[in-house]
């Protein structure tokens, strides 16, 4: 390794980063050499004359199954015929999908019913989701069986409660679930996603009372020095749990962003992302939202690569997430919202408005905030300056919702 080339443990204590807990520099150490994270697996093109190496694999948790350390984000509608996304993924060993019974208004399913039939349902792993919102044991189940009929397979690979944001999911009735389910060979795998505001509550929780096989949750360079997150990973990965990171590319408006000038020798801004999070050796594994052939060969390319980040790769990320923390909302809600007294639904309309700025799905956004009661939307006449204050990413909440109100009303 040169000079110039770090992991995250070694950047963390030589550029000494703010808030940064010893637990945050631990067990970093030469996590994105795919030598060491993968079983090297190749594809030979027809002519048989060179080995093209596949997207890295690492274990997932205690399951024992390996899968890509890049992931198939599945939240829209692909083409039914054949896909070319898709196929071209498949190839280069991203073979893993992530979908929900509720992504693209309910048409990925249906949409990669047939891309599973043309590439084979053992070849492939596939990850559904099920919203928990107002779920039940009862729903959950018939949910899994929609999500099984609109797939068109006999079973799933790993099943997720989705967007899970109270711990009452974690309870003896929800893990015995998931252990039927499993019995039932409905799936192999259970497990839950979250990225509210207590993260961290959730994942200490599923580490105590056992039966979470893999966790889906928010990530990115912008937490490395999270101490009560750093902590909540590390007692996951005591229990055994895999851990995929989701929101990667920690979305805020593309002008922000462009402040920095972010330069590099060996990646773009959204392969350094990535490179950030797959630093971290406790990660079992990056899910990201690809929605172009650039894009998916920009992050594969990203994933093959056994060039680390340097440490300027580094500095720069870490002044990046200091220069736009403002415009991140975490959806931490426990901070801000018991500081203001109306309905207003603060980390939601933020969320819609990120859909809108960074994630180019104008329509997506106004129609979810639409949805929402004009009391949910009410910010004349609402004091938001304690809920600011209480802010640990400093956003300008009145600000921001008064730009949400203009751009998604």
């Amino acid at each position: 390794m040169g000079s110039k080339d770090v992991d995250r443990r070694d950047f963390l204590k030589k550029s000494l980063v703010a808030g940064a807990s010893l637990t945050a520099m631990s067990g970093m150490a030469a996590a994105q050499d795919p030598a060491k994270d993968s079983d090297k697996k190749t594809d030979q093109d027809p002519e048989g004359l060179k080995l093209l190496p596949k997207v890295p694999r690492r274990e997932l948790g205690v399951t024992g199954k390996k899968i890509p350390i890049l992931l198939f984000g599945c939240s829209q509608v692909f083409d039914p015929k054949y896909d070319k996304m898709l196929h071209r993924g498949f190839k280069e060993g991203v073979d893993y999908l992530d979908t929900a019974l509720v992504y693209a208004d309910g048409q990925s399913h249906k949409t990669l019913a047939p891309f599973v039939k043309q590439v084979g349902r053992d070849n492939i792993w596939i990850t559904s989701k099920a919203p928990s919102n107002r779920a039940t044991v009862k729903t959950y189940t018939r949910d899994l069986d929609t999500c099984l009929a609109q797939l068109e397979v006999d079973h799933l690979d790993l099943f997720f409660m989705h967007f899970v944001s109270h711990t009452k999911y974690l309870e003896k009735e929800y893990i015995e679930m998931g252990e039927r389910l499993k019995k039932q060979n409905k799936t192999k795998f259970f497990g839950f996603s979250c990225h509210d505001g207590n993260v961290v509550e959730l994942m200490n929780k599923a580490a105590r009372v056992g039966g979470i096989d893999a966790i889906m949750f928010r990530y990115s360079f912008g937490q490395y020095g999270d101490k009560e997150l750093n902590k909540a990973i590390d007692a996951c990965k005591k229990a055994k749990i895999g851990l995929i990171a989701m929101k990667t590319q920690r979305s805020v408006p593309a002008a922000q962003e462009e402040v920095i000038k972010f330069k590099s020798k060996n990646f773009t801004l959204g392969q350094a992302k990535l490179k950030a999070v797959w630093a971290d050796e406790r990660i079992d594994s990056a899910v990201s939202h690809m929605d172009s052939l650039d894009l998916l060969k920009e992050n594969v390319a990203a994933a093959r690569s056994p060039i680390k980040l340097g440490m300027s790769d580094f500095h720069q990320l870490n002044r990046l997430a200091a220069c736009t923390s403002g415009f991140a909302c975490l959806g931490c809600t426990q901070h801000c919202q018991p500081h203001v007294l109306a309905d207003t639904r603060i980390a939601d309309s933020l969320r819609y408005l990120m859909y809108y700025e960074c994630y180019d799905e104008p329509e997506n956004a106004k129609g979810l905030y639409r949805k929402m009661s004009p009391a949910e939307r009410q910010i004349d006449g609402v004091d938001f300056a304690a809920a600011t204050r209480a802010c640990p990413e400093g956003v300008d909440i009145a600000g921001r919702l008064k730009l949400a109100q203009e751009l998604l009303a």
